[in-house]
């Protein structure tokens, strides 16, 4: 297996505001866009050409990635005019592929961390003799995904949307957005429509008597779609927990990107990424964060498990807990946010103006 197709055209619209301005892909995790993670690890598997599947704001990710070869790999860029879904998109690239019609194409989303053995994958594909293989993970409430059950083989045998009656909880094996495709099997998607891999490409080829072919990896796997999910898995990365061979520095408590300042007695821990040009105050207090680049937390601030945007400003004494500041806004001092906050890019809040307790 040489290339594959990463699905990157989703308007992320659980994780707004971090996406007004910036595709999903291209939040940063750990330091980088998140698609540098996911294209290293693919290169590191062996994949040498990728076509990225773009749609919105599909004008950020040439600039920034260019043709590849910084990352030793070919890349190439379709964009939808029209959003496809997951089997359209497929589809809508395949002209770009070159593999022959059996070989394997590893088709990925661009919002999953996973630890995925990529090559354990292709050879069970190839073992199996599989029209497709997918990558199943176990989780402990499945009512929020699509159940795959398969046999005492692996092959697969049903494909069951979001189950949530007990009695149709018959398996905890969720498809965990991961695929290989044999190359003939791409073009039998219809072209120029919307289509939804798993609610019709994946059904219809089971019911044509296709063999469809799952594996179980059920190392690290977080699917980022929204702000809680996205800054654990950034923090994952960072500790080491989350593999990836594009986290720029030693994996530790802390990530501190060059031109990041952080006062000598301030706290930055849990995995906290400091992007570049950003400031933590003296007496501050960062924990499990993601300061994006020129963000600056100011004095005696305490920040835990939420992300600061590009240029966002903390003011001094305010206590954010599980929210997310947009690009460029302003948290006055003194202000209490809590889980599920999400301040909009540029949004200006006055000091004292949101609390959760006395100002006493």
């Amino acid at each position: 297996m040489t290339e594959a197709i990463l699905l990157v055209g989703g308007k992320g619209t659980r994780l707004r505001p971090l996406t007004v301005y910036t595709p999903k892909p291209m939040v940063r995790a750990a330091g980088v866009p998140f698609l540098t993670h996911q294209l290293a690890r693919a290169r590191a598997a062996g994949v040498e050409h990728i076509v990225l599947a773009t749609s919105y704001l599909a004008e950020v990710f040439e600039p920034y990635f260019g043709d590849g070869s910084a990352l030793g790999l070919h890349i190439e860029y379709v964009t939808e005019e029209e959003p496809l879904g997951t089997g359209g998109a497929i589809r809508n690239v395949a002209g770009r592929l070159r593999s022959g019609p059996d070989d394997p194409v590893l088709v990925f989303n661009g919002d999953i961390l996973t630890g995925l053995d990529i090559g354990a994958l292709v050879d069970t594909h190839e073992t199996t003799g599989a029209d497709v293989s997918l990558h199943l993970t176990r989780v402990a409430d499945p009512r929020a995904y699509g159940l795959v059950p398969t046999d005492g083989t692996g092959r697969v045998l049903a494909f069951l949307e979001k189950p949530q009656t007990p009695e149709e909880i018959v398996t905890d094996q969720i498809n965990a957005g991961a695929y290989v495709f044999r190359r003939s099997v791409i073009d039998t998607i219809p072209a120029d429509r919307p289509v939804s891999v798993e609610r019709e490409t994946f059904p219809d080829l089971l019911a044509a008597g296709a063999h469809l072919q799952g594996m179980v990896d059920s190392t690290y796997w977080l699917d980022l779609g929204t702000p809680a999910a996205f800054v654990r898995g950034s923090a994952d990365l960072v500790l080491g927990r989350a593999p990836s061979p594009a986290v720029p520095g030693r994996c530790g408590d802390r990530l501190v990107l060059p031109t990041a300042t952080v006062a000598p007695d301030a706290k930055v821990t849990g995995g906290t990424v400091v992007g570049e040009g950003a400031y933590v105050a003296e007496g501050a207090r960062v924990s499990g964060s993601t300061i994006l680049p020129g963000a600056v937390i100011e004095p005696d601030a305490v920040v835990t498990d939420s992300l600061i945007g590009a240029r966002a400003r903390v003011g001094e004494r305010s206590v954010l807990t599980g929210t997310v500041i947009g690009d460029g806004a302003v948290v006055g001092a003194d202000n209490e946010l809590r889980e599920g906050v999400r301040v909009w890019c540029d949004a200006r809040i006055p000091a004292g103006a949101v609390r959760f307790s006395s100002d006493q």
